[in-house]
């Protein structure tokens, strides 16, 4: 049998290596054992920060539906409390996206919310009995 040689298949292999960390700093971008570290840690951060993006975006969903609610008078905790129990199944992305962009629209939805809440259980505060702070005799 003939001797087979692996030479193009090296080259190749660490040709695509190298391609992968084009634009890396300092020997990252042309050396083989730092090259394929960098690949493995840049693949692993991406993975990760794929899912920290899921959760940032949420977050600010959040501070822009409060910023929202709060025109009206509302807590964010209270609004989405008012939500659930309306059965209104808009989520908090699409209601983000309407407070910024729609405000129209979403001040509808909020007015609808409050309403249907005032007609249920109309809150009356009730005064707590003052405590006693004279000293005992």
């Amino acid at each position: 049998m003939p001797r087979v040689k692996r030479g193009a298949a090296h080259v190749k292999k660490r040709r695509k290596i190298l391609k992968a960390v084009k634009g890396y700093r300092h020997g990252r971008k042309n050396l083989i054992k730092l090259a394929k570290v960098a690949i493995l840690k840049a693949g692993n951060y991406a993975y990760r920060d794929r899912k920290v993006k899921k959760r940032t975006m949420r977050g600010l969903w959040l501070i822009k539906l409060n910023a929202a609610v709060r025109v009206f008078d509302l807590s964010y905790s209270k609004f989405i409390n008012l939500i659930k129990k309306n059965n209104i199944e808009l989520d908090r992305k699409v209601m983000a996206d309407m407070a910024e962009n729609n405000t129209e629209v979403f001040a509808k939805i909020v007015e609808q919310v409050k309403e249907t809440a005032s007609v249920k259980d109309p809150v009356e505060k009730k005064e707590k009995p003052k405590a006693n702070l004279e000293p005992a005799k």
